[in-house]
């Protein structure tokens, strides 16, 4: 039962009620005890941690607060009912999540905003140690914490095959996948990003045969998902083509993807409703030897014509573009501009944090010590130690969880009123303001209860190295 959460500093502001809860003061809920209850969601023991995750869900489902799928809106959006000069933000929150996804819900609520995506892709899942359970229990906690209302769209991002482990083990690495998949919806992430582009094999002869492989087994993931669909979802899936920071995409590798793709499907069975490409960025941005980012040109015509194909010809929402929020500022408004339907934004949050001249001294030591101590390996020829340290710092994230979780309040505060601003320029910039309407038009957001028998112990994943952000 729920009630085995310690119920005491919610008394006189929630009271359980059949298979779900009543909301008696939600000023009041809104307030030090639901910072509490998050909190036992995240560090609490096993069946106090399953106990407050499941009444979060519940409380979300009593305000209207529901993980919903995204796909009727971009299935709108590729049949061309809606026009396509938005572009949705998929952010990734690595670190001091509740209090960076507050900071996204005050943005998104100064601005009625709708259309935005919190996910998390398979490699951040192990490093920052946030399984799908975690995550949406924190954003939801995080929304109602603000007031916000609405379909909530959390999303699997990057469920990335690894290429070195499904050539010595395919069955056990498309296994570990599944496992992934399944655990994902089951937390209400009813998007889900599959990417078999680690499989595409440019040695082959001819573009078709060399997104065999990936379109075949990107199918084989979109059958697995519509077998798990709750009732009244249709998961948007997506799919993706290149690998990021391989050569850019061609329209002939997006039909060749897409044509293959769909003769893989069974007759009316939904596929994919956008694809991500390959247009010039990396993930986390190209860093130079004295710690700063490289400026990175992004192939804007290459977006255009991928995402006008995408929408016309197989009437998917548009292409997604990867490893974007290193840009420079200016370069946020052409995305929507060029009809881009989705934006995946992660490293810049992370070194918002790290580099502020708040975050503490001794803790930022302490990190980099541990750094230099279990990553050692990766620190490779020619890189000087502020590139090593950039690029292997997101992996201290989980290891120091709860050190992130409990920095000073002014600390965590000013860090989030800030990032705040930065959320908002980026709502401003992609067109995604006043979407909250356009979301509520299209998105049905299916009622779900849930107990603490749905949030016990979880197994073990598999998490392989190398796979993308």
């Amino acid at each position: 039962m729920i009630n085995k959460v310690r119920l005491d500093v919610l008394e006189g502001i929630v009271a359980l009620k059949g298979n779900g809860v009543q909301i008696l003061d939600e000023s009041r809920l809104r307030g030090p005890a639901l910072d509490a209850l998050v909190y036992t969601a995240v560090f609490g023991e096993v069946e106090e941690r399953a106990a407050a995750r499941a009444l979060i869900w519940e409380l979300g489902q009593a305000l209207g607060i529901r993980p919903a799928s995204i796909h009727d809106l971009y299935m709108a959006r590729g049949r061309g009912e809606i026009p396509a000069n938005w572009t949705v933000p998929a952010m990734n929150l690595r670190t001091l999540t509740y209090d960076m996804a507050r900071a996204v819900f005050r943005a998104a609520l100064a601005r009625n905003v709708g259309a935005m995506i919190f996910e998390i892709a398979r490699s951040e899942i192990g490093y920052t140690d946030q399984r799908p359970a975690e995550y949406a229990a924190v954003i939801i906690g995080a929304a109602i914490r603000e007031g916000f209302r609405g379909p909530l769209f959390l999303q699997g991002d990057h469920f990335q095959v690894s290429a070195k482990k499904y050539a010595s083990a395919p069955e056990e690495e498309v296994r570990a996948v599944e496992d992934l998949v399944r655990e994902a919806i089951a937390a209400g992430f009813f998007n889900i990003d599959i990417d078999t582009s680690t499989l595409v094999d440019l040695s082959r002869p001819t573009v078709p045969e060399q997104q065999r492989t990936n379109y075949e087994l990107c199918a084989h993931f979109t059958r697995f998902i519509r077998g798990l669909e709750p009732r009244g979802v249709t998961i948007s899936v997506g799919g993706e083509i290149g690998e990021v920071g391989g050569h850019n995409t061609t329209e002939e590798e997006l039909r060749a993807f897409m044509d293959g793709y769909n003769q893989n499907l069974p007759s009316g069975m939904p596929g994919v409703s956008k694809l991500s490409i390959q247009t010039g960025t990396s993930h986390g941005g190209v860093v130079l030897p004295d710690g700063t980012l490289a400026r990175v040109k992004i192939d804007f015509d290459t977006l255009e014509r991928l995402s006008r194909v995408a929408r016309e010809e197989y009437g998917l929402a548009g292409a997604v573009q990867h490893g974007a929020s290193t840009l420079p500022p200016e370069a946020f408004h052409k995305f929507p501009e060029v009809g881009t339907a989705e934006i995946h934004l992660a490293t810049a949050f992370q070194n918002y944090l790290y580099d502020h001249p708040l975050f503490p001294a001794d803790l930022r030591a302490e990190i980099y010590a541990y750094l230099h101590k279990h990553h050692a390996n990766e620190w490779k020829e020619g890189k000087t130690e502020e590139q090593f340290l950039y690029e292997v710092r997101k992996k201290a994230l989980g290891p120091f969880k709860r050190e992130i979780w409990n920095l000073p309040q002014d600390v965590r505060e000013t860090v989030s009123r800030e990032l705040e601003n930065q959320f908002g320029f980026l709502f401003e910039q992609l067109g995604v303001t006043e979407t909250a309407d356009l979301v509520a038009r299209y998105v049905q957001a299916p009622e779900i209860h849930k107990t603490p028998a749905d949030f016990g112990a979880e197994k073990a994943l598999s998490i392989s190295e190398g796979l993308a952000d």
